[in-house]
């Protein structure tokens, strides 16, 4: 027979008895429904910190510098692409940055490098010493202290005479870091200039728009003139003004929309230079000249020559090196090593120590008893036993590296074969944009200046006359954007195959 039932009544019974639970059921019981918030009191929740606070810092006049360029500009010259790079290669703080992290790996090879060279240290001890005590000897006890002093001036050399192999290789790794570092070092310029021309085709590109609204806001200004004079001659509705106005309203609402763009794009262009936006100089515009697919090389051959070149994809085949050589440096640390040690002293006093030349890094400890000169001279050899298995570990580690950067430049070379197919691929469809935007915009044009001339002799309507001024309008802006956008393609495939050591031409 189950028995959790009365296990379960049994230990209900009490509940139920108490008063507590009466006044509970009964509370529940008069309470209508839905006053869950008149029983349940809410959480007491601790004050936040500075409840009413402002969270605005107070000013550092001294963190607020605003940085002065270091080049001397002028606001009454044009400054084309050639010059703006060669400022952002100045200014820009990532080359600089690029620069001192160079140096700094460079600095660690002649560190590395001096491993060969023997190390001298010169000391000077003093020391005292007291004696106070008794001695026993045949029932006689002997009271007794004493107190002496000591120095010594000691010169040391220690010199590492061979590794086996290791400091070569730790040599060997700090310069594939040294070659990484300044790789790393000309993909910064390259970026900067990457960067700049982007940034600067973009600028060129709002400017046109900008003017292209003008030019649109010009024709519409006719066009409403047009119809105006229709107008007052009689012979124009009022549904014909007020829809040439409505054409010349939107005009101006893009002039303002392409006047922001303008001065956003400008901004853009001095940040990406490294220059504070409040500077003010004058930008030349681009020369266009005509844009061709015949120089254009296989996209294998492009990837191949590529591959050769990248910063990316030689900084990261220097890193696979260092890490090679870093496993046969740990692997090193399991062979004997043959050192040099000496020390030539001069001590005085009477101090009782135990004289121990320096090996490796120990400091000497000399007996200084008497005035003497002295010198000791060891020649040996450390063999590695045993170490609870430290080294064999540090080689598991090294060799892991080292397949870790042997993935990571395979990542970089696939990144690096997606990035010039896409390239070229933007190039290609840039370019032939840009030829049907030409097109467009003739045939854009020709349809404008018939359609408005019809208009003006009593012949077309405005509405054909609007429509033919708006798909001028958009035929310009897509020829302004086919254009720079090739430019800007252009660029883009010179960075991803990593030929973009100057401004584009």
């Amino acid at each position: 027979m189950n028995k959790t039932p009365f296990i379960l009544i049994a230990l209900l019974l009490p509940l139920a008895a108490s008063p507590l639970y009466s006044q509970s059921v009964k509370q529940a019981s008069s309470s209508p429904e839905g006053s869950t918030a008149d029983r349940v009191k809410p959480l007491s929740l601790p004050d936040a910190p500075f409840p009413r606070g402002s969270f605005v810092l107070p000013p550092n006049p001294d963190a607020g510098h605003i940085p002065v360029p270091h080049t001397a500009l002028s606001v009454d010259h044009e400054y084309d692409l050639v010059e703006l790079i060669d400022i952002a290669e100045r200014e820009n703080p990532e080359t600089r940055i690029a620069w001192e992290r160079a140096r700094n790996v460079a600095i660690g090879e002649g560190i590395a490098a001096s491993t060969y060279l023997p190390v001298i240290t010169a000391n000077v001890l003093g020391g005292y010493q007291g004696v106070n005590g008794q001695s026993s000897t045949l029932g006689a006890t002997v009271h007794g202290s004493a107190n002496v002093f000591g120095s010594v001036e000691a010169v040391s050399i220690g010199w590492l005479l061979f590794d086996f192999g290791g400091r070569k290789n730790i040599v060997g790794a700090a310069k594939k870091m040294t070659d990484a570092s300044n790789i790393a070092f000309t993909g910064a310029h390259q970026q900067v200039i990457y960067s700049v021309s982007i940034a600067y085709y973009a600028y060129v590109a709002a400017v046109e728009r900008h003017k292209t609204a003008m030019e649109a806001l010009t024709n519409a200004s006719e066009i409403e003139a047009a119809a105006e004079a229709r107008y007052n001659h009689g012979e124009g509705t009022v549904i014909e003004t007020a829809q040439t106005r409505n054409l010349t309203a939107q005009e101006r609402f893009s002039v303002v929309n392409s006047q922001g763009a303008e001065q956003q794009a400008y901004a853009t262009l001095l940040a990406a230079m490294g220059v504070s936006p409040l500077v003010t100089i004058r930008i030349a515009p681009v020369m266009h000249h005509a844009l061709s697919t015949d120089d254009l090389a296989p996209v294998d051959q492009i990837v191949s020559d590529a591959l050769t070149r990248r910063p990316d994809v030689l900084a990261g085949y220097s890193t696979l090196q260092a890490s090679q050589a870093s496993v046969k440096v740990a692997e090193a640390q399991n062979r004997p090593k043959i050192f040099l040690a000496g020390t030539g002293a001069y001590v005085s006093g009477q101090l009782g120590l135990t004289a121990v030349p320096p090996i490796g890094e120990q400091l000497p400890t000399l007996n200084i008893t008497g005035n003497q000169w002295n010198g000791t001279i060891l020649m040996g050899m450390s063999i590695p036993i045993f170490d609870a298995h430290r080294r064999a570990n540090a080689i598991r580690q090294a060799k892991n590296d080292e397949d870790k950067a042997a993935t990571t430049l395979d990542q970089i070379r696939l990144n690096a074969m997606r990035e010039i197919v896409s390239a070229q691929i933007a190039l290609r469809t840039s370019l032939a944009a840009n030829d049907a935007a030409l097109v467009l915009k003739s045939a854009a044009q020709t349809s404008y200046d018939a359609t408005l001339d019809s208009y003006k002799q009593g012949v077309g309507t405005v509405t054909a006359t609007v429509d033919a001024e708006t798909h001028l309008f958009q035929a310009e802006l897509a020829e302004d954007d086919a254009y720079t956008s090739a430019l800007s393609a252009a660029a883009t495939i010179a960075f991803a195959t990593g030929t973009l050591g100057a401004a584009p031409r």
